[in-house]
């Protein structure tokens, strides 16, 4: 008889980059500020202009995740999901790819709960940067956050040799 595979549970870290300011000033002027994570294998993953890298869970100075979301489990094993993260690091996740609007930390966090669960994060957070846009305030100030570059400080970048550098 085959052995069962492990589960490992996937969970998303959604942070309020505003800290709840966004929501207090206008939401109609750009919304809430949205970063996220994923957290398997006992470590949190996430992009930026960095490229993609790793912490402890809640182990960057943004602190503690605002929420947390149950993405579920995965049967990926931890050697095959950091093959896969190098391979999405030197394609598609590369830190020059990394635009506020486009393909965010949002972006990766969707490729990799998609890839791990075959389930999507939340709409109402993949949603935000069109919402943003859609206001007059968001495509006034579209030119100067295009220019934005986000890296959460306190993690490591990912490299294919030892998982991390």
């Amino acid at each position: 008889m085959e052995e069962p595979l492990a589960l490992h549970p996937v969970k998303l870290y959604v942070y309020d980059l505003s800290k709840g300011m966004a929501r207090r000033l206008s939401p109609l002027m750009l919304g809430k500020s949205t970063h996220t994570s994923i957290i398997v294998h006992k470590d949190e993953f996430f992009y930026g202009s960095g490229g993609i890298s790793s912490c402890a869970p809640g182990g960057t100075l943004l602190g503690p995740p605002d929420s947390v979301v149950d993405l579920g489990n995965t049967e990926v094993t931890e050697e095959i999901f950091l093959e896969y993260l190098s391979s999405l690091g030197e394609s598609m996740f590369r830190g020059e790819s990394y635009n506020l609007f486009e393909h965010n930390c949002n972006t990766f966090s969707n490729e990799v709960a998609q890839f791990l669960t075959g389930r999507k994060i939340p709409s109402y957070i993949t949603d935000l940067p069109a919402e943003v846009l859609a206001t007059p305030f968001g495509q006034a100030l579209r030119p100067l956050l295009d220019s934005i570059q986000i890296q959460p400080p306190g993690g490591n970048t990912f490299s294919r040799h030892n998982g991390q550098s």
